[in-house]
């Protein structure tokens, strides 16, 4: 028997019926649908707008591409999926953003959708969400599901995006991005809970090798996030005040890792996802003063550590509810400080009792559509994946590579 037959997953089930027909078959319907509905925008602008915008396109396709996914790669057997499947996914679900945003929200009298620079950056920062949302189900759905479950939670986000424009007659901030994308995924993991997974699967662990291409990819989001928010936010200032926020968040992190730590160390998984929780905050709180961007960025650091310390167990254990990347502890919790701190900043800035009576209104509306939105579609996308006819793999394949990729070197012939 070979090397690779005893080492990999018995019975591990094969992609040749399921991932090739919905690929081809989805691709094949997005050219017919470009064919008839896209086209270029020629009008040129100033010249120094669209390198500005090319800058943006630059830093942000990093991020989806490159950063999210070896962010991802920190599970020791699970490194080629994380990157391939993000790769798989975010050029999926830029495709279908662009389609769905010209659509809802820019699309002309007689349907046409006219995509400039700026079109394919708002459909990475959607790819962006549903990548966050992926990280919940990280390891526990085969790449048929997490297509599937891509292309719903880019339609829930846009959708959304189309309701607070339509009622607000404004596009949610950077808060919408990250607290739809996790709390998507988080209910989605909620419904596709593996109760033999519990207390803990034994793939689900890192070594030095994984860990450090984790941290690589985290680098890169660290580094490429001003230009994140400065892409997402009205207020190009926006990007000072993440940069400082970005720098107390690391500090922070490492800090309150050493001492929730039980032995006094630092728990690179946690440090990796709590240095970014500043700048989530930051982009939804936009308070264009540094002092603030600075306390902002220690708050939402200190409750992502905090969360990832105590509260991911217990999750587990009090809801059922499983999430790999810790996305709640990441992107929702900071996103929602973040709100908090624009309310709180836009209130005590109103002269007016009424003014601040209907801008408080006005943001709790907005939070409370994306929140509904994202439960709902969540759920709903949940109960879809679950059909066994996307063929799961079985829950001791979870979290392993070999189920899904080849590996010759493994391979002994006799």
């Amino acid at each position: 028997r070979s090397k690779q037959s005893l080492m990999a997953p018995r019975y591990a089930p094969s992609l040749l019926s399921r991932l090739p027909p919905l690929a081809f078959l989805l691709q094949i319907i997005f050219i017919v649908l470009f064919a008839f509905f896209v086209e270029i925008d020629h009008h040129v602008t100033v010249e120094k707008d669209f390198m500005d915008t090319y800058a943006d396109f630059q830093d942000v396709h990093v991020m989806v591409f490159l950063g999210f996914g070896f962010m991802a790669s920190f599970l020791v057997r699970y490194g080629f999926s994380s990157v391939g499947f993000s790769l798989l996914i975010a050029a999926m679900a830029v495709q279908w953003a662009t389609l769905l945003n010209g659509i809802l929200l820019h699309s002309t009298s007689n349907w046409m959708v006219r995509i400039k620079l700026k079109s394919l950056v708002n459909a990475e920062l959607s790819a962006s969400s549903a990548l966050v949302a992926m990280g919940a189900v990280h390891g526990k759905a085969n790449p048929v599901q997490l297509l599937l479950m891509s292309l719903m939670e880019v339609t829930g986000f846009v959708i959304n995006q189309w309701l607070i424009h339509s009622f607000f007659k404004t596009l949610s901030s950077t808060m919408s991005l990250h607290i739809f994308g996790a709390l998507f995924g988080v209910m989605t993991s909620w419904v596709l809970y593996r109760r033999e997974n519990e207390p803990r699967h034994e793939k689900e662990k890192f070594d030095s090798r994984s860990g450090l291409f984790a941290m690589l990819g985290t680098l890169f989001l660290w580094m490429f996030w001003p230009s994140f928010n400065f892409a997402l936010v009205p207020e190009k200032i926006i990007a000072y005040g993440t940069y400082l926020s970005l720098a107390v968040s690391a500090v922070t992190a490492m800090a309150v890792s050493v001492l929730s730590s039980p032995n006094g160390k630092i728990n690179l998984v946690h440090v990796q996802g709590s240095i970014l929780a500043g700048a989530v905050a930051t982009g939804a709180a936009v308070t264009t003063v540094p002092w603030m961007d600075m306390a902002i960025g220690f708050c939402a650091a200190l409750l992502s550590m905090l969360g990832f310390r105590y509260l991911k167990g217990h999750m587990l254990f009090a809801f059922e509810c499983h999430d790999t990347r810790g996305v709640l502890h990441v992107h929702a919790v900071p996103g929602i400080l973040g709100w908090c701190a624009y309310v709180a900043i836009r209130l005590a800035r109103a002269g007016d009792a009424t003014v601040a009576f209907r801008l408080a209104v006005h943001n709790i509306c907005i939070l409370l559509i994306t929140v509904s939105m994202s439960l709902v579609m969540g759920i709903i996308t949940g109960l879809f994946l679950k059909w066994s006819f996307w063929k799961p793999q079985q829950d001791r394949k979870c979290f392993d590579d070999q189920t899904f990729w080849e590996f010759p070197h493994l391979a002994v012939r006799k």
